[in-house]
């Protein structure tokens, strides 16, 4: 019985990898050029267009991918002090800092009660760390059987993504060294989390969570890539909100932990990932 929720979240990773894959597939025909990257895309004489993109995508090249996609990561305070993406950083950073300050009145109701015991059961944290695996993974697989390149790519991308949001979240966890709501017993007082958790980032939960910044990467990703296909954005960003949700209710992180780390997920997917290759 308690291999249940795990079988039950694979399931639903592979089959959504499955139809992606399906569906790309049958699309294959009816998009166009900007809906697929350049490398994919061959002339009548089978020839690459001239049109290339930035960075070519392959197992081989993930390592400098990622490396190249940390540069742009850090230099964000440069691009700041140019006067550049100014209204997204004070909108991200303002709801988090709201959302912190509400801690000592959301932190309670979600420590005291057992409503989400069930759900909680579904996606725990070795749970829903394997279902984000799982995606890109099966993806991939199904993307290598069908000799579908498309997507074989999406899934390296949503790795490197992931990938680069955790590196990312090394200073975060270790610097903020956040106390975690699970540290706390009933109604607190969850004021001083800052600086009162552990220094060590790979054994804190503190500030940001990685889970909502992978789940969010990964469909993002996936949703940006498949954007023609309805269902998608719905399943993707659906399932990402699932598992950002249970970081709340499982009290391994507060919701403004969540919400951050969901920020980044998405804002490294889709400004320092997909750029480079669409």
């Amino acid at each position: 019985m308690k291999r249940q929720p795990l079988r039950l979240l694979l399931s639903v990773s592979l089959t959504l990898s499955f139809l992606l894959g399906v569906e790309a597939k049958l699309a294959a025909g009816q998009e166009t050029p900007a809906d697929r990257p350049a490398s994919s895309q061959n002339t009548s004489q089978g020839q690459q267009s001239s049109a290339q993109p930035d960075r070519s995508v392959s197992l081989q090249k993930l390592p400098e991918n990622i490396f190249q996609d940390q540069k742009t990561i850090f230099l964000l305070p440069i691009e700041l002090g140019k006067g550049k993406h100014w209204w997204p950083t004070i909108a991200v950073t303002g709801v988090t800092a709201g959302l912190v300050a509400s801690d000592p009145y959301t932190a309670p109701p979600f420590r005291t009660t057992s409503s989400f015991d069930g759900f909680n059961r579904v996606f725990s944290s070795a749970n829903t760390g394997l279902f984000i695996a799982a995606v890109p993974a099966a993806m991939y697989g199904v993307g290598w059987l069908t000799k579908d390149s498309y997507a074989k790519d999406t899934a390296l991308l949503a790795g490197e993504a992931v990938a680069d949001g955790f590196i990312l979240a090394i200073p975060f966890k270790g610097i903020t060294a956040r106390k975690q709501p699970l540290d706390y017993l009933g109604n607190g007082p969850y004021s001083d989390s800052f600086f009162n958790g552990s220094h060590n980032p790979f054994s804190s939960g503190g500030f940001y969570s990685a889970h909502a910044m992978a789940a969010t990467a990964v469909a993002t990703i996936i949703a940006r890539r498949y954007r023609k296909h309805r269902w998608v954005p719905y399943a993707a960003y659906g399932l990402a909100g699932a598992i950002s949700l249970s970081r709340i209710t499982r009290n391994d992180h507060f919701p403004g932990d969540v919400f951050f780390g969901a920020a980044m997920g998405y804002v490294i997917s889709r400004y320092a990932v997909l750029p480079a290759r669409n």
